[in-house]
């Protein structure tokens, strides 16, 4: 190794230390050059953008730069538009180079016209500005505002020409706020420095290269996350952020005079089962098949999100009439009717869709979606797989719903409502053996409102629960003074079995009120055995171990199975009122009762009938063998204060004894079985 103190040493050590530097200064003035072009690039698109909304949403624009008056209508919008995103202040000139106003000025009421010309402020070169611009082009100026407080730190102000056809009738300068983009800018070279660092240690070539590809990196990195701010990553579709941003847009130019619009509401039918047979895997799958198939369906023009879950939304431009909007509806669900294929698996499709246009059926962005999401909601009504617009009726039903939901919570939570009770008499139709428990709601100003109208909205609304625990409790509570061989029935929902709280509910209640557990009798429908039986199978049986009886409300309608019956010993069916009523009129209602009847005693199992309005029901039920009548014909619902007890049997109730003729019966139907 040569000495440093050699003349070659230090010769080539000042050669070494000399490219250093130069190629230091080069690559240095090839970032800020960078910088500077990326700033003026930014600058101009932005203004450009600018420019472009302002000439479609902003009415009377040209107006204003011919005479220099601004209507009064084009200064409410600009006053509107006067901060968009980075842009912090406007200008407008008019074509012979006068200042007509500034966005400051919209705050200033009776503002008068400045006397201030294009490019006064850009002294040096204010032929320049007005040249450029006035012929057409536009003129970028980076500015720097450290040490002005009106200002950011670092800005540009943009010139645009303002176009009438071919013509230049007026310039908008435009500030843009770059400061966020400088300084992305300045973590991009923190990285620079690692590439000097490496050039000095003699891999300047290679360091060049990395700081390249760190910038590449960068920009895909921005332009990835910029991705994300506006769309949906499971689908590529449009976010609900980005999606109001261009509803507003679409409206502010509709108000201006611009072409109408509508938006479509898209909820997939049955998706929920998708997840539940596919996993969320499958279902992902599928909601990427949904957006491919929008996609293709769609105009040039129009835009497609996803706002969530399964819900998509289409923004339709160039809308002049129903038919428009009917025709992009009916595309949809003929396009999304078609099965799906996902891991080899079919999967059915199909969606509703609702539609409201802007202008007709809502005046503001809000009321559009929401009056869309109402026109969904109809669509689904009316049996899935279709579309409808938007109707005021269904709206005024929905509001009417509401406002019953509200009623019901507060009655609710106000205790108004009550419980009255229908007999339940012996087969002898004479003696009393207990009563049902009914829920009943007298409305302060719709009068009497039957369970039919109210129960449901309490199963929507999650109401059932609470009202469920507070019909157990009342009923125990009263049911508690009647005479000691009286039982009381009350209905369950599917919802308190659903909540794995029933048999604490039960018990508390039972131990609160002091009733005697074999006086409680819980009744359930067939349909709920269908869903999670095992969970249903298991609440039952805690709760027959505390003494209550269980009964199957509603038998002979829907799901019946002889399995149920089979897992679990029930102590009375109900049988629906429809055979009981069909009795006197078809031969075929008689040998199904008979069935039953015949059926249940085999398993040591009693049999109620309800819906007995007339003697010959009554006589016919008595013939068949049931055990317990109930209907109109011995008694209505009534409250307590009305009940009397003065027929009460005394004899317990008692599991049947099933006959030779029953176990026959059995016997042949577990043969054909």
């Amino acid at each position: 190794m040569h000495s440093l103190k050699s003349p070659s040493a230090r010769r080539w050590l000042l050669i070494w230390i000399g490219s250093v530097v130069l190629a230091i200064a080069a690559i240095g003035g090839t970032a800020r050059l960078m910088a500077q072009q990326h700033l003026t690039h930014e600058a101009e698109d932005r203004a450009l953008q600018y420019a472009h909304l302002v000439q479609a949403a902003v009415p009377g624009m040209e107006e204003l730069f011919r005479t220099g008056v601004p209507a009064e209508q084009t200064l409410q919008q600009l006053h509107r538009m006067r901060q968009v995103n980075e842009i912090f202040r406007i200008k407008l000139f008019a074509a012979d180079g006068r200042q007509l106003l500034t966005s400051d000025d919209l705050n200033k009421p009776g503002f008068g016209l400045g006397g201030a010309r294009l490019g006064d402020h850009h002294a040096e070169r204010n032929n320049d500005v007005a040249e450029v611009v006035l012929g057409g082009r536009s003129f970028i100026d980076l500015k720097s505002g450290v040490g002005r407080p009106d200002r950011p730190a670092v800005y540009s102000e943009a010139y645009v020409p303002f176009f009438a056809g071919d013509a230049v009738v007026g310039v908008i300068e435009v500030y843009v706020d770059q400061t966020a983009t400088r300084d992305s800018i300045h973590r991009g070279l923190a990285g620079f420095a690692a590439v000097v660092s490496a050039a000095i240690a003699g891999l300047g070539g290679v360091g060049l290269v990395q700081l390249l590809q760190r910038l590449a990196a960068q920009r895909k990195a921005e332009e990835r996350v910029r991705y994300l701010a506006q769309h949906d990553p499971l689908s590529g579709a449009l976010n609900r952020s980005k999606f109001n941003e261009l509803l507003q847009q679409a409206a502010w130019c509709h108000e201006s005079g611009g072409p109408g619009f509508a938006v479509l509401y898209i909820d997939l039918d049955r998706f929920k089962d998708v997840n539940d047979s596919l996993g969320h895997a499958g279902g992902d799958e599928v909601l990427r098949q949904v957006a491919s198939r929008l996609r293709a369906v769609i105009r040039h023009g129009d835009e497609l999100a996803r706002l969530g879950g399964d819900e998509f939304a289409i923004l339709q431009g160039g809308v002049s009439s129903m038919d428009d909007v009917r025709r992009l509806a009916q595309r949809v669900v003929d396009a999304l009717a078609g099965a799906f294929v996902v891991a080899g698996q079919t999967v059915a499709g199909g969606a509703s869709v609702g539609a409201a246009i802007h202008g007709t059926d809502a005046h503001t962005v809000e009321e559009l979606m929401q009056r869309a999401d109402l026109a969904l909601y109809r669509a689904k009504a009316n049996g899935r797989g279709g579309f409808s617009f938007y109707d005021a009726t269904l709206d005024e039903q929905l509001q009417e719903r509401r406002e019953q939901l509200r009623d019901l919570r507060e009655a609710v939570a106000d205790e108004a409502l009550t419980l009255h009770y229908q007999p339940l008499y012996d087969k002898d139709g004479q003696s009393l053996v207990g009563y049902e428990a009914l829920l009943r709601w007298t409305h302060p100003v719709r009068g009497n409102i039957p369970p039919s109208a109210f129960l449901p909205l309490a199963e929507e609304s999650g109401l059932i629960e609470t009202l469920g625990a507070w019909v157990l409790d009342r009923a125990c509570r009263e049911a508690v003074g009647w005479p000691s061989n009286l039982s009381v029935s009350v209905n369950l929902s599917a919802a308190q079995f659903r909540s794995n709280t029933l048999v604490g509910l039960v018990t508390r209640a039972l131990a609160e009120s002091g009733l005697a557990p074999t006086r409680l009798e819980l009744e359930i429908t067939e349909s709920l055995l269908m869903t999670d039986t095992e969970q249903v199978i298991r609440t039952l049986e805690a709760l027959s171990g505390l003494g209550v009886r269980i009964a199957m409300d509603d038998f002979g309608t829907g799901y019946s199975s002889l399995a149920y019956l089979w897992r679990f010993p029930f102590d009375k069916l109900k049988i629906d009122r429809a055979f009981t009523l069909g009795l006197e009129e078809d031969p075929k209602v008689n040998l199904i009762v008979r069935s039953i009847v015949s059926l249940a005693h085999a398993m040591r199992i009693r049999v109620n009938a309800e819906g007995v309005e007339t003697v010959a029901q009554m006589q016919m039920l008595q013939r068949h063998g049931c055990d317990e009548l109930q209907g109109f014909l011995l008694g209505r619902p009534v409250p307590p204060s009305s009940l009397l007890h003065a027929n009460a049997s005394n004899r317990p109730l008692e599991r049947p004894q099933p006959s030779a003729s029953s176990l026959m019966a059995l016997s042949e139907m577990t043969t054909r079985a």
